[in-house]
């Protein structure tokens, strides 16, 4: 039972590290054509792809983690790089869910007035993109450190 738990832990895991990474692909290929109308088509396609890879591979990696730590005889507080790992995953989750999330949604309507309008703003679109960048790059790397960890298994 424990393997079955552990590989769809493992695939959920590729399900929301790969949809992250290919989010931050999709958004700079959009970006870079200039163009307001595949720039907002390009960011309805991430949101989207959030819904269904992303929000679900968290709820997969939290249950099967919990359940698997249980039938592997782990104890979750007590194991350091269980700990670290989850910290880290929290904090991935907290910058998606207060500002990646909501930038996303705000480059999306910016984007589709632009294309709407013919009037874009392109000047405010790159500084929030900056933003969106970076903090979807932290996104990105502390749960790419708790694969780390999950993998090395330190003694901390």
């Amino acid at each position: 039972m424990y393997l079955i738990i552990k590989t769809i832990h493992v695939l959920a895991v590729v399900m929301f590290l790969g949809n992250i990474t290919t989010g931050l692909f999709w958004k700079a290929h959009g970006d870079k054509t200039g163009d307001p109308r595949i720039m907002a088509h390009t960011l309805h396609g991430i949101i989207r792809s959030d819904r269904w890879f992303t929000l679900p591979g968290v709820v997969l990696i939290l249950v099967t983690g919990f359940w698997g730590a249980g039938v592997g005889g782990l104890a979750v507080f007590a194991t350091g790089w269980i700990w670290v790992a989850l910290i880290l995953f929290g904090l991935s989750g907290l910058a998606f869910g207060v500002v990646v999330a909501p930038m996303q949604s705000r480059l999306h309507r910016l984007a589709k007035a632009g294309a709407e309008t013919g009037n874009f703003d392109r000047e405010r679109y790159r500084r929030w993109s900056l933003q969106w960048e970076l903090w979807g790059l932290f996104a990105l790397l502390t749960p790419l450190a708790a694969l780390v960890l999950m993998v090395l298994k330190p003694g901390l």
